[in-house]
């Protein structure tokens, strides 16, 4: 089954329906929803232009940080 992420609505539209957008992404889908490879999103983590937060071992991603990682990176290519 085929996820398609609409950020406009903030929804994952999938086969079944619509279910509502996670709150913390996992490296793989913060890696798949801003296009970039796993060494890039290290070194932004590294570098404080992404923000992160621990659950246990696992690194998640806010939501909120991908949406500020994207403004960020808009701002800069002004």
């Amino acid at each position: 089954m085929k996820t398609i992420i609409d950020p406009a609505r903030r929804v994952a539209s999938t086969a079944a329906g619509a279910a509502p957008r996670p709150v913390l992404w996992r490296v793989p889908e913060a890696m798949s929803l801003l296009n970039v490879s796993r060494s890039v999103i290290y070194e932004q983590i590294r570098s404080g232009r992404l923000r992160t937060v621990k659950v246990g071992r696992t690194r998640l991603v806010p939501d909120a940080a991908i949406d500020d990682y994207v403004r960020l990176l808009e701002r800069e290519a002004e």
